[in-house]
C-alpha cells in the first residue's frame, strides 16, 4: 500500500492543487446529499418537494454542459475553475438562506445557479487532465480526481456525525451545512496555485465550434451506458439518506458515520484502481466490480420487506457499505475507457456530454422520484428500478468494452 501511496505523492504539485479544489466542491455537494434533505424535512418539506427543488440544481448542469463542452475545445480551461470555487459554495449559501426563509423563488434560482457553478469544475477537470498531466500519470490523477468524492464523504461525515453526536442543537443540520460551505471557499486559493503553463491543443479546423468537426458515430455509441447507469443512479443516490431515515429510522449521526465508513472503503479500494486495471484489464474489472455492486443495493433496498426485525437495519447498512465502493470503482476506469475509446477530437464534447446525462438524468429522475413517493410507492421498488437499469448498463459496457479491444488492435486507438 505504501508504495502505491508513493506513486500518488509523484504528482506534480499543480495537479494536486487543481483536484484539491474539487475537494471542496465536492465537501458541499456530499453535505447537501447527506444531510440537506433532513434539513429541509426538519423545516416541513416533503420528500417529493426535496426532490423538485434539487431536480433545478441539475437542470442548471444540463443547460449549460453542450455550450461549456464546445467552448472550452481548445481554449484554456484553468480560469473556469475560478468561477466553480466561487460560485458554488456562494449558490450553496442561497440555498440555505432559501431554505430558513421558505422561499421557493430563492431555492429555484439558487438550485439552479448552483448547477451552473458545478458545471464549471465538473466538465473541465478530466480534459483538463488528459491536457496536461505526464500520459503515464493519467490513470493516477483520474483516480486521484475521482477520490476527491470519497475523501470529501470521509471529512465531511466524520465532521457531522462527530458534531451532530457532541450536541444536536448547536451542531445542528442547518448550522453543519452553513459551516460546510463556508469552508469551500477555499478552494479559491488552490486554483490560483495552480501555476504550470497550460497546454491547449492547436485549432485543427477553420470552425472551432462546429457541430460537424466531432465523430458522432463514435461518442453516442460510448455514452449509451453512461446513460443507463446515470439514470438509474437518478433514482437511488441523493434519496440514500431519507431511505434509512425513513425506512430503518436512523439518525443523522449514524448515517454520517455510515457514509464515512463507506467513503474510507471507497477510497482504499480508488487507491488500488490503477494495480486493478492492470491486473485484470478493463473486460473483468469494470463488469465484475459493477454486478457486485447490483447484488449489494438489491439486498439493500429489500430490507424494507422485513424493516420491522431488529436485524434489518443492519443487514441494510452491511450492504449499503459494500455497494458504493465496488460501484465506484468502476467509474475512473469507465471514464478512461471512454475518453480514449473516442479519441482526442472528441473529448471536450463527451466530457460536456457526459456530465449533461448525469445532471439530466438526475433531473428527470429526481422528477421521477418525486411523483412516485407522491404516489406512495415504497423505497424498495423504486431502488428496484435502479437495479433493472444498472444491469442493462453493464451489459453495454460489456459490449463497448469489446469493441474498443478490437479498436486497439487496430491501431484506431491512441494512448
Amino acid at each position: 500500500m505504501i508504495k502505491t501511496i508513493k506513486e500518488y505523492a509523484k504528482l506534480e504539485r499543480s495537479m494536486v492543487n487543481l483536484i484539491t479544489v474539487e475537494f471542496f466542491v465536492q465537501m458541499i455537494n456530499v453535505s447537501f446529499i447527506t444531510i440537506l434533505p433532513l434539513y429541509m424535512k426538519a423545516e416541513g418539506y416533503s420528500d417529493s418537494q426535496f426532490a423538485h427543488f434539487t431536480s433545478y440544481r441539475y437542470l442548471g448542469m444540463l443547460t449549460l454542459a453542450l455550450f461549456l463542452g464546445m467552448y472550452i475545445k481548445n481554449r484554456k480551461i484553468l480560469p473556469l475553475f475560478y468561477f466553480a470555487s466561487i460560485g458554488v459554495p456562494l449558490f450553496a449559501l442561497m440555498i440555505l438562506i432559501g431554505v430558513q426563509i421558505h422561499s421557493n423563488i430563492l431555492l429555484l434560482i439558487s438550485h439552479l445557479l448552483w448547477g451552473t457553478a458545478y458545471t464549471f469544475v465538473q466538465i473541465p477537470i478530466l480534459p483538463y487532465i488528459l491536457r496536461n498531466a505526464p500520459k503515464h500519470q493519467h490513470t493516477l490523477a483520474i483516480t486521484l480526481n475521482f477520490a476527491t468524492w470519497s475523501i470529501a464523504s470521509i471529512a465531511g461525515s466524520l465532521i457531522i456525525g462527530i458534531l451532530n453526536g457532541i450536541d444536536k442543537n448547536l451542531f445542528s443540520e442547518r448550522n453543519l451545512l452553513f459551516g460546510i460551505v463556508l469552508m469551500g471557499f477555499a478552494g479559491v486559493y488552490f486554483v490560483s496555485q495552480v501555476n504550470k503553463q497550460e497546454y491547449v491543443p492547436a485549432i485543427t479546423t477553420a470552425k472551432r465550434n462546429s457541430i460537424k468537426e466531432y465523430d458522432w458515430k463514435i461518442i453516442l455509441r460510448a455514452l449509451v451506458p453512461t446513460t443507463i447507469i446515470a439514470t438509474g443512479a437518478g433514482f437511488t443516490i441523493p434519496f440514500m439518506s431519507l431511505f434509512f431515515r425513513n425506512v430503518h429510522n436512523m439518525s443523522t449521526s449514524t448515517f454520517s458515520f455510515l457514509n464515512s465508513i463507506t467513503a474510507v472503503l471507497v477510497t482504499l479500494v480508488a487507491i488500488y484502481i490503477p494495480k486493478i486495471k492492470e491486473r485484470f484489464g478493463y473486460q473483468k474489472a469494470i463488469p465484475n466490480t459493477q454486478l457486485i455492486a447490483i447484488v449489494a443495493l438489491v439486498i439493500m433496498a429489500t430490507t424494507q420487506y422485513y424493516s420491522d426485525l431488529s436485524i434489518a437495519i443492519y443487514i441494510a447498512g452491511l450492504f449499503y457499505l459494500l455497494r458504493q465502493p465496488f460501484m465506484s470503482a468502476a467509474v475512473p476506469m469507465t471514464s478512461e475507457l471512454t475518453m480514449k475509446y473516442v479519441g482526442e477530437g472528441n473529448r471536450e464534447m463527451v466530457s460536456a456530454l457526459t456530465s449533461a446525462i448525469w445532471s439530466g438524468s438526475a433531473y428527470f429522475s429526481a422528477i421521477g422520484f418525486g411523483i412516485l413517493r407522491h404516489l406512495d410507492v415504497e423505497y424498495v421498488n423504486i431502488f428496484l428500478i435502479t437495479g433493472g437499469l444498472y444491469i442493462v448498463g453493464v451489459f453495454w459496457y460489456s459490449l463497448l468494452i469489446r469493441d474498443y479491444n478490437k479498436r486497439e488492435k487496430a491501431g484506431l486507438i491512441m494512448h
